[in-house]
């Protein structure tokens, strides 16, 4: 408790300073300014109350959490689901998969009375967390309302571990303050073990991000796309890119080109405000552009930008051969099982961190290729290494066949972590 009151005090003495950091993420991104009432904990009005808030930070954990939000919806009809996030694109994208089923506003800060008036207007039955979203005050006022915690997909990484473990006086009663804590793996339980929780409240569930699913809508939005893009031309797809990832991706490009000079290029920066910088990169290369907002088509260009929301999913279907950013650097990668569900060869850098277990069983099944370490400093390395593997899997179209295949085989196997988690939320509301 002592722990948790002083944390409370330097959230309220450092609250203009986080404001200040979210306004001036403002100026490269203007939707960081907007609903800023929303960050204070004025949810949206008119709302229900009395029903489910399920947070997923930004946009890949509200793709992952679709399937399972899905199930909410149909078995809890008569009940209030409320998905927030605390990303705008996070926020964009649960507009777009929920629309009006689901009640959506931002997470507010982890500031006293800003989490006192948002539970307040919702007054929620459960709270569910997702991954490793702990957010300190706002869990222990929940606890003190005796709403329901249940924390899912519950991903702690070794480094993660070892972050918390200089606060443990704060993040081991927030961790035993959930109901239950449902964990990706065996060594996600463990970790969670050795961070405090107790075994009681803790299982494996298995990985939200495997319950992927191809809707409809993604169908006719990749068939939109395609109409777009010529025929007969081999795509390569670098897919979530983060600053540094498109210098490796266009180098190597280069020398790709050598042998296949009809490749098209398309390229998915992560972030929005980051847009018109990689335009000017991959015109700086000496490469002529396309850009999906311009609703241009795709002829002789050497890349297509896609510098729109939403729409990435989609575009794996159109690829022969997919690369994940933020695998070259301290972020970590990103989701490799979105490919994975398009049976596409996929080539990832050598730091995905943040899917251990995924990579695992990935690697065990020979359905991915990843490439080797190299020194930060050397990223002409990355790009030769990019390059070869690139090169190697558009020669050998069978190879890639075949490693699609195997990546999709995966996915599949590995399925039914909503349907566990369901069960949990039962257990835990007294359906």
């Amino acid at each position: 408790m002592f722990s948790l009151l002083i944390y409370r005090l330097l959230i309220i003495l450092l609250s203009p300073l986080l404001l200040l950091a979210l306004l001036l993420r403002s100026l490269s991104n203007k939707q960081y300014r907007q609903r800023i009432s929303e960050r204070l904990g004025f949810f949206p009005k008119p709302c229900q109350q009395g029903g489910i808030v399920v947070h997923a930070a930004s946009v890949g954990e509200i793709i992952a959490l679709k399937p399972f939000v899905e199930q909410l919806l149909a078995h809890y009809p008569n009940q209030a689901v409320t998905v927030t996030t605390f990303t705008p694109t996070g926020s964009e994208q649960a507009k777009k998969i929920f629309g009006e089923r689901v009640q959506h506003g931002f997470l507010p800060l982890d500031i006293f009375p800003c989490t006192q008036l948002f539970l307040s207007r919702l007054k929620p039955k459960l709270v569910i967390f997702m991954e490793t979203e702990l957010w300190p005050s706002l869990i222990a006022q929940c606890a003190n309302r005796q709403i329901k915690l249940l924390l899912i997909n519950g991903r702690l990484s070794k480094k993660s571990m070892k972050s918390y473990q200089k606060i443990n006086a704060l993040i081991t009663p927030t961790l035993n303050r959930f109901d239950k804590i449902l964990c990706q793996s065996q060594d996600n339980y463990e970790n969670f073990l050795q961070l405090g929780a107790t075994p009681n409240r803790c299982e494996i569930s298995g990985n939200l991000k495997f319950d992927l699913t191809i809707n409809q809508a993604t169908l006719d939005k990749a068939q939109q796309l395609q109409q777009f893009l010529p025929e007969n031309r081999p795509v390569w797809l670098v897919a979530s890119t983060h600053e540094g990832d498109e210098e490796i991706a266009l180098k190597a490009f280069k020398q790709v080109k050598n042998q296949f000079p009809t490749l098209l290029l398309i390229l998915v920066p992560r972030h929005p405000e980051r847009f018109k910088q990689v335009a000017s990169l991959c015109l700086n290369h000496h490469f002529s552009l396309a850009k999906r907002s311009e609703e241009t088509q795709v002829i002789e260009q050497d890349i297509w930008l896609l510098d729109t929301l939403g729409e990435l999913m989609a575009t794996f279907s159109l690829a022969d051969l997919v690369t994940m950013g933020g695998s070259f650097s301290h972020i970590g990668g990103h989701n490799p099982l979105e490919p994975a569900l398009f049976k596409k060869a996929i080539i990832v850098g050598p730091n995905m961190s943040n899917f251990v277990e995924m990579m695992q069983q990935l690697q065990q099944h020979h359905a991915i290729t990843q490439l080797p370490s190299v020194t930060n400093s050397d990223k002409d390395k990355h790009s030769q290494a990019l390059a070869s593997a690139a090169i190697a899997l558009l020669e050998n179209q069978q190879q890639a066949q075949l490693l699609g295949e195997q990546a999709h085989q995966v996915v599949m196997a590995n399925q039914g972590a909503s349907a566990q988690t369901l069960a949990e939320v039962k257990a835990l509301i007294n359906d």
